[in-house]
This record gives structure tokens, sequence and C-alpha cells, in this order.
């Protein structure tokens, strides 16, 4: 490409370690990094605003193409601890659920646990401003991110999805990936893996670049999120995209 790739990505705590290699890198000579939130930039790249991103996986079935270009996702194998359904009461006396306008793949996910594990019968509520403060009673939440972390603090009951997930199909659960909507050049993707993976490789310089006091960020960066894209993790997005596959039957081609 004789222009510069367009990459966007998130601007939360759990994307730090993917990030951090970007500084000083020569793959920066190659790209615009852009950031903002994970249905944002989602959908940036189904409209082709940007070339890569680093997106919700819920998305691929809306792309006409898409490429995975790293070795490396916002994934876990456990308690992830920053996507959770919150409520103050028990899971089968919940009623309705306030739904998290800044992820799609964690809303999908919620709703195939809601039909396909928990079997709830309980009413979806989309939002598209802060609601936390809804969360009472026989309401409950689906908080994602930063804003997750903080609410672990303020809810008595906490159903952590990919946790669930694990118990579900045990399988790893994949949140988000690099994905490119067009065939990349294999310099840039090598130079931009390398890059991606450094931070994974260096997560105590990372955590000390973000100090953080409502969480422990090296037991998040090390124990929750598990960022190597595996084969286990594959098979258990692709088991995700067939939940997505019976609702949208038309899914995109792959590499």
């Amino acid at each position: 490409m004789e222009r510069k790739v367009k990459v966007a990505a998130v601007s939360y705590l759990n994307t730090k370690p993917l990030l951090f290699g970007f500084k000083d890198h020569p793959v920066l000579e190659m790209m615009e990094l852009s950031m903002d939130y994970p249905a944002k930039i989602a959908q940036q790249l189904i409209d082709g605003e940007v070339d890569v991103a680093l997106v919700p996986v819920a998305i691929i079935p809306k792309l006409k193409e898409y490429h995975i270009i790293a070795d490396y996702c916002i994934g876990a194998e456990g308690p992830v601890a920053s996507v959770c359904l919150y409520s103050e009461v028990p899971l089968n006396d919940i009623k309705r659920i306030y739904l998290d306008y800044q992820s799609r793949t964690s809303v999908a996910l919620l709703k195939v646990l809601i039909r396909e594990y928990w079997k709830l019968d309980v009413e979806f509520v989309n939002t598209s401003d802060t609601y936390q403060d809804k969360i009472k009673g026989a309401d409950a939440g689906l908080v994602i991110g930063d804003r997750a972390l903080v609410q672990r603090k303020v809810s008595p009951y906490i159903y952590d999805l990919a946790e669930h997930w694990v118990r579900f199909t045990s399988l790893p659960f994949v949140f988000a990936a690099w994905i490119s909507n067009k065939p990349l050049p294999i310099d840039f993707i090598k130079a931009f893996n390398d890059a991606t993976g450094t931070g994974i490789r260096n997560i105590p310089a990372v955590v000390v670049e973000n100090p953080y006091e409502v969480y422990d960020l090296t037991t998040y960066y090390i124990h929750n999120i598990s960022y190597p894209l595996t084969p286990s993790k594959k098979q258990g997005m692709q088991r995700f995209l067939g939940y997505l596959l019976q609702e949208q039957p038309a899914a995109a081609s792959a590499s």
C-alpha cells in the first residue's frame, strides 16, 4: 500500500499491553493510529474508514472480507474481570438487563449465555450513555472495560461472562482481535505483529506505565486476560460465531 495503513484501537486498560510496543517501533512509520471505544471502531472497519482495527469478534459476520493479522488478541481462559453482568439480586431473580453500548461482542456473548446456558427470560434494554446507577433491584447491567473494574466494588452479585462461557463450552473466549478488511502487505503484518507482542513480553513495564488503584493490573494482565491467539481460542471464537450465525446466516470469507 502506498499510503499509510489506517489502524484503530480501543482506549481501555486491557489494550495497553497490545499497544505498548508501538512506541518507537518502525511500524509506526507505516500506519496512522486512532483510538475509540469498541463499537465505534468496529463500525469504522465495517464502513472501510480504517484498514485494520482491534475489534469485537462479533462484527466478523458483518464484514465482506476479514483477515486476522496478529498472533495476539483480548481473550480469556477463565474469569476476565472486566466483562460482567452486575446485579443486586441472584441471577434467577433478574428481570431486566441494561446492555453496554460500547461492545457488540460482550452483548452478543451475554445473549448467548442467557439463551443457551442460563435459559433466562429477561428484558434487554439498550443504552447510549451512563446507566450504572440503574443497576438496582431486579434490574441488572452488563458493564465492560475499565468501568466494569470499578463496578466490582459496587454490585454484590457479579457474573463473569468469560468464566461462564468456559463453564458452558470448555473453550476459551476471544473478545477482540486485530482484524483487517482487506489484504495487507506482508512486511507490514510482520512488523505489526512484532510490535503488538512486545508489551505481552513486558507486562511489568506496562503496569508501571499505567498506575491504577481500582484493580491489580498484574493480576489483570497475567491471570484474567489471555493475550496469545492460540488454536483453542480460535476454536472458541468459531463456536461463538456459530451461535451468532444462527441469527445472521450470511458469513464473511476468512483468512
